[in-house]
C-alpha cells in the first residue's frame, strides 16, 4: 500500500529496458574508461572543461543523486526533486585528485546497484502518469507534450546522460552496446 495515497501497489513487475541498456553500458565501458589510463584521465581539453576523472565524478555524483529519486518516487505522489549544482560539487570533492582506478570502480559498482535498483521498482509504480513534476530541471532531457512523465522515462533519461558522457570520454564513434 502505498503510504501517501493509500492505494494498493500490484509488487508485479517487469524489468524495464533502460535496466538492461545500463548492466550493458558499464559492462562494456569499464575496461574502456580503465584504457584510458591515470595520466591521460587527468588531462583536461581545455582549461575551463572537465577532465576524464572530473567527467566521471559527475557522473558518480549523478548515480548518487538519482538512486535517491528512483527510490523516493516510489512514496511520492510526484516526480518533483531536489536539484545540485554540478560544477560546484565536482569541484569541492575534487575529483581531479582521485586515483583513475578508484573513480572508475566506484563508478561501475554504483551504476550496478542502481541498475538492481531500477529492476526492483514494480512496473505500477514505474508506469504511473505524473501530472506534477520538474524533469525539466533536474532530467538530461525534458519530455516532450506528447510524452508522459513517469518514473520509467526518467529512469530512460538517466541512462541517455550516461551514455553522453560515455560517448565524451570513448569518442563519439562509441556505441552503447546492444542490450537485447
Amino acid at each position: 500500500v502505498n503510504r501517501l495515497s493509500g492505494t494498493r501497489i500490484n509488487m508485479t513487475h517487469d524489468s524495464p529496458p533502460c535496466t538492461r541498456r545500463l548492466r550493458a553500458d558499464v559492462t562494456d565501458a569499464e575496461p574502456r574508461l580503465r584504457a584510458i589510463g591515470s595520466e591521460a584521465s587527468a588531462m583536461r581539453p581545455a582549461p575551463s572543461a572537465w577532465s576524464p576523472r572530473e567527467i566521471v565524478g559527475h557522473l558518480i555524483d549523478s548515480a548518487s543523486n538519482n538512486h535517491q529519486r528512483f527510490v523516493r518516487s516510489a512514496w511520492q505522489d510526484d516526480l518533483i526533486f531536489v536539484g545540485y549544482e554540478q560544477d560546484r560539487w565536482v569541484s569541492l570533492q575534487r575529483y581531479q585528485d582521485v586515483a583513475w582506478d578508484e573513480l572508475v570502480d566506484l563508478w561501475a559498482a554504483f551504476n550496478r546497484h542502481l541498475a538492481h535498483v531500477m529492476a526492483s521498482i514494480p512496473a505500477p509504480i514505474r508506469h504511473r502518469v505524473h501530472t506534477r513534476h520538474n524533469l525539466d530541471v533536474v532530467g538530461f532531457r525534458a519530455p516532450s507534450s506528447a510524452q508522459q512523465a513517469t518514473l520509467d522515462y526518467f529512469m530512460d533519461d538517466y541512462v541517455d546522460h550516461l551514455e553522453h558522457h560515455l560517448r565524451q570520454l570513448l569518442g563519439a564513434a562509441w556505441t552503447p552496446p546492444a542490450s537485447g
